[in-house]
């Protein structure tokens, strides 16, 4: 795949950094009661509260040390808020990274964890996002994947037994779901990273080799207008609006997630990542996680979109960074540590130690682990786009959606979108 270098802002940024980089010193790393501080920044709000509760614990077994954790999310920009933080010399011990393009970005700034003990632990293909010359820049939070999570009752009540698989499957479910008076499903598209990241991610991921076609648009052989496969996906795309609740641009993700889990919709485009959020509001609620069927073949649809979305990694330059490489050790290997990750976080742990059941992870996560060991998985390729493309492209399938594109104009555009990030 080709090199995508860096644009003359982000240069400008990393210029600011360097000169800012003092901000990040000994002295704000010893609290007023002498204890080292960790400085924790992360882009999981649904999680904030576990880790709160996890600081406590930590804490308590570490009395020589500090947790500082800031979670920015959900609607924020978690990229551009940590960018401004280096910038201004205000430099996390330890923040997120999801791997490929921002791998690319920040890794001379990422202290190499390749040592760590670890490391021999994770699962077969969970630190490739992360890794670069043969060398690990960061831990992978866990496993994550999406489709559509469905209301198990909801299903059951108008007579729906097996979920559907093809394209016309869908369209006969949701016209059962309407003719019993349910929305079919809850669309959250005034968030940009549900329509620019994992729903534009499905046409990418349908191609015969996702990464050559990637590879293909980069040198100009492949083109997006006329391409099947994002034809196919602009289906799938009409008819979740076609069977959508009002108003999806203007519906954030609280909105969605809050719709779903109330009864109000039987369906939403949404991932594991949901789980803390649903029990909140409706414990012990029956669902499930299924395809995101774009035609009728079977076999190509009943997959799920499973990657690791996200990895701890630690500024090399942290004054504290022994500290840092300790409480990462720690939440994979202690108890305390695996609690969190499997029973607080609902997440898949990317270690073959950690053992899991049904009930730890939820059942949108067992479902994932599940479809996961069957080998029914399709890849996330937003993380390989060209930085900043997946909220270019977020704002065209929005005006697309408005009606102010028809599909030949949004493909158009998707395609000189990627064309122009290349050139800058």
């Amino acid at each position: 795949m080709k090199k995508r270098w860096l644009t003359p802002l982000m240069l400008l940024t990393i210029m600011a950094l360097i000169v800012a980089g003092c901000g990040n010193n000994n002295n704000s790393h010893i609290s007023s009661s002498g204890k080292k501080v960790i400085q924790i920044y992360q882009g999981k709000v649904e999680i904030a509260d576990a880790l709160a509760k996890l600081k406590v614990e930590y804490e308590k077994q570490h009395p020589d040390v500090e947790l500082q954790i800031q979670s920015v999310g959900g609607g924020a920009d978690y990229a551009a808020s940590l960018k401004a933080k280096f910038a201004a010399g205000d430099v996390p011990d330890i923040f997120t990274n999801g791997g490929d393009e921002e791998l690319n970005l920040w890794q001379e700034y990422l202290e190499d964890l390749s040592d760590q003990p670890w490391v021999s632990d994770l699962v077969d293909g969970a630190a490739d996002q992360i890794s670069k010359d043969g060398h690990i820049y960061g831990q992978p939070n866990g496993l994550e994947g999406y489709g559509f999570i469905y209301n198990k009752d909801i299903f059951e009540k108008v007579g729906i037994k097996e979920v559907p698989t093809t394209i016309d499957e869908l369209r006969a479910v949701c016209e059962k779901l309407k003719a019993a008076g349910y929305t079919p499903f809850s669309n959250g598209f005034q968030e940009w990273w549900v329509l620019g990241n994992h729903n534009v991610t499905i046409p990418f991921s349908h191609q015969p080799d996702p990464n050559k076609f990637i590879e293909e648009l980069d040198n100009g052989t492949a083109q997006i207008p006329g391409n099947e496969k994002f034809n196919e996906w602009l289906n799938l795309l009409d008819l979740m609006v076609q069977y959508g609740n009002p108003n999806p641009l203007t519906t954030d993700y609280n909105t969605q997630v809050t719709l779903f889990a109330n009864g109000k919709a039987a369906m939403m485009q949404q991932g594991n990542w949901t789980q803390v959020q649903i029990d909140g509001i409706k414990p012990n609620m029956n669902i499930g996680l299924m395809p995101m069927p774009i035609n009728n073949n079977k076999e190509e649809n009943d997959r799920l979109f499973v990657r690791v979305p996200n990895n701890w990694v630690i500024y090399k330059d942290s004054p504290v960074k022994q500290e840092a490489k300790e409480f990462l050790n720690w939440l994979v290997t202690s108890d305390t540590g695996r609690h969190y990750i499997t029973d607080e976080f609902k997440f898949v742990p990317a270690f073959k130690s950690i053992k899991t059941t049904d009930k730890q992870l939820g059942p949108i996560g067992a479902d994932i682990v599940r479809y996961n060991d069957a080998g029914k998985i399709l890849p996330w390729i937003f993380p390989k786009f060209p930085m900043g493309l997946s909220k270019d492209y977020a704002s065209t399938m929005q005006a697309y959606l408005a009606g102010e594109l028809n599909r030949e104009e949004m493909l158009q555009q998707m395609q000189e979108q990627w064309v122009n990030l290349q050139l800058r």
